[in-house]
């Protein structure tokens, strides 16, 4: 506790109820060593491989797999050098998903039977750089599904919120309707969900034009192909992703969590969305959790194979309001970025998950305040700790 004081001077009153909160939400490493579910033998593991691995999810998701199948049955992968801790916390290897033949090699002589593509160009980023987001989002997928189908491997591919547009219904976004997005982004995403259900014949590119578009009436025609060459392929459209480990990738929520780091540091913030911008958000934790479950449900009970999952929604102002309970010293200002908030402005404002919830048991566990009371003790405990070394 004497730690936790020392890294929130910018709290006043709030370091009580900081360090309160220390006591009722723990690390995630705590949280998810509290799960019932038993560690697997080598003999029954899945042997999964995770590309894109760097970025702000694959680190902690290899923890849980391994935690969950033992070490050496999970690889991280990605094409830039992993930093100390995570080079030596389990086997880590570079991959290039654009690069075929290599993808092919590391599939088999690892014996891969899961592959986790996390690989992707991010929405704020990807505006900037669409060459780039297409050949990473469109041709990296298609050099995964090939190797997937041709080795009958389990694949999963996240969605996003992303995946909706301007004509989209927004408060729910139901898993069946008019997408049609307006970022790169978004666009490779629904491009992966209709992939992955529909997978690749001679004449698929006309189908495809069509489910593009009216997904709701050829869903049918989709899962046809599914069934047909026997793909076990996963999709989750993840809400915003919050987490204190790791630093956003060039995402448009990405202030939902730059906003925490600057409450503590300074105690000042600038926020590039408008205050009134409501978007669906999620814990790390329940992001994490929502994928090894979803990984492991029994194929018969997946009614369908792209599902919404939601936590929580909020504001910017809900957001520092909820900070400001802890942290009263807070100042936040505004100065709109016209990209990200054009691209806010298409997307939901929460997702309705009623079938993840029936079809795999999906339940959420952090609501704003868990949230926010976690990533401050997160993050007060982790700026001390790093002041020791």
């Amino acid at each position: 506790m004497h730690l936790l004081r020392g890294a929130v001077k910018h709290a006043g009153s709030g370091v009580e109820r900081l360090t309160s909160a220390a006591r009722g939400f723990g690390s995630s490493s705590q949280r998810f060593r509290a799960s019932p579910t038993p560690l697997c033998t080598d003999a029954d593991a899945p042997k999964v491989l995770i590309t894109g691995g760097l970025g702000q999810l694959g680190v902690g998701l290899a923890k849980l797999l391994r935690r969950r199948f033992g070490k050496n049955n999970v690889i991280l992968s990605d094409i830039r050098k992993p930093p100390r801790h995570v080079h030596h916390n389990g086997p880590f290897i570079f991959t290039d998903i654009l690069d075929f033949k290599n993808l092919r090699e590391i599939v088999v002589n690892n014996n891969i039977s899961w592959l986790v593509h996390y690989s992707a160009v991010l929405s704020a980023v990807g505006e900037n750089n669409v060459a780039l987001a297409k050949e990473v989002n469109i041709t990296g997928l298609h050099n995964i599904l090939d190797i997937a189908t041709e080795h009958g491997l389990r694949v999963f591919v996240p969605s996003t919120i992303g995946a909706f547009g301007p004509s989209s219904p927004r408060d729910p976004a139901p898993e069946l309707c008019v997408q049609r997005p307006r970022t790169i982004y978004g666009v490779s995403k629904v491009h992966a969900e209709l992939m992955g259900e529909v997978t690749p014949p001679a004449y698929f590119h006309k189908a495809l034009f069509f489910c593009f578009f009216y997904k709701a009436l050829c869903l049918p025609f989709c899962q046809y192909y599914h069934h047909r060459y026997g793909l076990d392929f996963r999709c989750l459209r993840y809400p915003g992703i919050i987490s204190a480990d790791s630093q956003p990738g060039g995402g448009t929520t990405d202030y939902a969590v730059q906003i925490f780091h600057a409450a503590m540091k300074t105690g000042r913030f600038e926020c590039d969305l408008r205050a009134d911008t409501r978007l669906p958000m999620m814990y790390i934790d329940d992001c994490l959790r929502a994928t090894l479950e979803f990984l492991e449900a029994p194929a018969e009970s997946l009614l369908g194979r792209t599902y919404n999952i939601n936590a929580t929604s909020f504001t910017p102002r809900d957001l520092v309001r909820e900070i400001q309970k802890v942290l009263p010293g807070l100042e936040v200002t505004y100065n709109v970025d016209p990209i990200r908030q054009a691209i806010a402005d298409g997307w939901p404002m929460a997702l309705d998950d009623g079938a993840a919830r029936r079809d795999w048991g999906w339940r959420h566990e952090y609501g704003v305040s868990e949230l926010v009371r976690t990533m401050l003790t997160h993050i007060a405990t982790g700026n001390q700790l790093a002041q020791t070394f």
